[in-house]
């Protein structure tokens, strides 16, 4: 049995048709990704109950909706975060906080004050007037209010979406922690490329009102028949482990399944659960490996696949290690490499990019 979340939902508001599959693990952050008017919200808020919905929905084996139970959004154990953090204005951090707390139904899911508070580093603003916070801080606040409403199950609806650059980057590290410290589901909606790179341990990808793919993050980011591998943006993120650090040219080794990379700076040993991107467009293609070339990131592949990219271009997909990348290539130079499957071939990476860490 799922003891994560199963949907089946399906519904049609103001035109617009929602029929939509969605299964997750018990654990881990799933991504609803796509483009804005696809339905992420909507589906989410099926899923709380906010929206009038049929079909079937059950979390950790709880039914909460078939063809003879519909539970109301206050029956459902989960915490929503909506994209404006909604705090009683004239209540402190505390007050707001104990308000869910002290009145959650699902008391037995309950995380306590002090790891809700611990989690969002929110001990110095308990005493604070909500009105005084900013951006970051107020979304901060509303996550843990969810988190102690006692939920089975974490919605969160773009919460960077009304946040500057600065206050995204604060409030990042606190969304990375969700998923290494909470053992529920947590769906997660965005249509920000880096947001899924850096935060999705699941990735579902939504078009028109439907899924039409879910699974490990970068299985789907690579998948040709899905649209998000010929995106202008595509690419792959790998997980890595740090390693030795050259002092005198202050570069960290990353290692992962296919081999290592290496980045500027230096990086601690224990840093866990650390991502990074390659971009499709960063990715050469070489017969054999260079020696004489500024590229330090050269990685030994196999190709797995090709696609037209267009009238010019060419994707290619390579194993390395049984973790997957991409690289875009023009037709022209696939022609003259010959490139087939089972091919053997080095891969130049001219850039990487460390999400995490």
């Amino acid at each position: 049995m799922n003891t994560g979340l199963s949907a089946q939902l399906r519904l049609i508001n103001n035109g617009f048709s929602l029929d939509a599959t969605l299964n997750t693990p018990d654990n881990g952050i799933t991504v609803l990704f796509g483009a804005s008017g696809t339905g992420k919200t909507t589906l989410l808020r099926a899923i709380a109950g906010l929206e009038k919905s049929t079909g079937s929905l059950s979390v950790g084996g709880e039914i909460w909706q078939d063809e003879h139970t519909c539970l109301p959004a206050h029956k459902r154990a989960c915490g929503y975060v909506f994209q404006e953090a909604n705090l009683f204005t004239h209540m402190n951090v505390r007050s707001n906080l104990q308000y869910g707390y002290t009145r959650s139904e699902h008391a037995e899911y309950c995380i306590n004050f002090e790891h809700a508070t611990e989690l969002l580093t929110l001990n110095k603003l308990l005493d604070r007037p909500s009105t005084q916070l900013s951006g970051g801080e107020r979304k901060r606040v509303a996550i843990a209010q969810a988190l102690l409403s006692g939920p089975k199950l974490l919605l969160l609806d773009e919460p960077l979406a009304s946040l500057d650059a600065r206050h995204k980057s604060e409030l990042m590290p606190f969304l990375e922690r969700l998923h290494s410290e909470l053992d529920i589901p947590i769906i997660y909606v965005s249509h920000a490329p880096d947001e899924v790179a850096q935060l999705a341990d699941y990735l579902a990808l939504m078009d028109g009102g439907r899924i039409l793919a879910t699974g490990a993050m970068n299985e789907i980011l690579t998948r040709f028949d899905l649209p998000v591998a010929h995106d202008a943006d595509a690419g792959a993120v790998l997980s890595v482990t740090p390693g030795d650090h050259d002092t005198q040219y202050n570069l960290t080794t990353l290692n992962f399944s296919g081999g290592s990379l290496l980045v500027p700076g230096r990086i601690d040993t224990d840093c866990e659960n650390m991502r990074v991107r390659i971009m499709a467009r960063d990715v050469s293609l070489t017969l054999q490996r260079q020696t004489n070339t500024s590229i330090l990131n050269i990685v030994s592949t196999t190709v797995i696949e090709l696609s037209n990219d267009g009238a010019a271009q060419t994707l290619v997909k390579l194993d390395a290690g049984g973790t997957a990348l991409l690289a875009r290539i023009t037709c022209k130079s696939a022609a003259a490499m010959n490139i087939t499957t089972g091919m053997k071939l080095y891969a130049q990476i001219k850039s990487v990019a460390l999400l995490n860490g």
